[in-house]
């Protein structure tokens, strides 16, 4: 299976058999990075958090017992 990554445009194939071909197949949401911008994305990640100004918002989870 071909498949293309939604940074930089490469085009690389990864066996059909595999979870994440079939998760790409079935949930068409769902979308794939190759290794070396994955590599790229978490290295300046990790150089964000260190500085001390990245925050990760997240929502607050409400209980919905009534």
């Amino acid at each position: 299976m071909k498949i293309k990554c939604i940074l930089c445009d490469r085009i690389d194939s990864i066996d059909s058999g595999t979870l994440l071909a079939k998760n790409l197949r079935k949930k068409r949401v769902m979308s794939y990075m190759c290794d070396d911008c994955n590599k790229r994305i978490k290295e300046k990640t990790e150089q964000r958090i260190a500085t001390g100004n990245f925050r990760v918002y997240r929502e607050k989870k409400k209980d919905t017992y009534i």
